[in-house]
C-alpha cells in the first residue's frame, strides 16, 4: 500500500469551510478504485492546519489518483486557500489496512 500523509496550513479566513472547499476533490477521491481511505482531521491545536491521511493498494492505484481529473483540479484551486505548500510524508508498506496499536490494547 501507498500510505500518505500531509499537513495543509489554511488561510485563516477558510479554515472553518475546508471540509466544504475540498468536498468535491475527497469525495472523488474516495470512490477512486484503489483507494483505501482519504480521511481529513483539523488539529488541537492550530485550527488553521488539517492533516490528510490516505492510502492507495499500490502504485497502480496511487497514479491514477494524481493523474485524475479532479487532483488536476484541485492543484488550481486548492493552493489559494493554503498559506504555504503543504508538507508530506509518503511510503510504501507491506500491508493494506490499519494494524492495531498493542500497545493500548483495549481488553473488555
Amino acid at each position: 500500500m501507498i500510505f500518505i500523509t500531509a499537513k495543509f496550513r489554511v488561510q485563516p479566513a477558510d479554515a472553518d469551510n475546508w471540509p466544504n472547499i475540498t468536498h468535491d476533490f475527497t469525495t472523488a477521491t474516495r470512490a477512486e478504485p484503489g483507494c483505501l481511505w482519504f480521511d481529513w482531521s483539523r488539529s488541537v491545536d492550530d485550527p488553521t492546519e488539517y492533516v490528510l491521511v490516505e492510502a492507495f493498494a499500490d502504485d497502480d492505484a496511487a497514479s491514477a489518483h494524481v493523474t485524475s481529473s479532479h487532483f488536476k483540479t484541485a492543484q488550481q484551486t486548492l493552493p489559494p486557500h493554503l498559506v504555504e505548500t503543504p508538507k508530506i510524508v509518503n511510503f510504501k508498506l507491506d500491508q493494506n489496512d490499519w494494524s492495531e496499536l498493542g500497545e493500548l490494547a483495549v481488553k473488555r
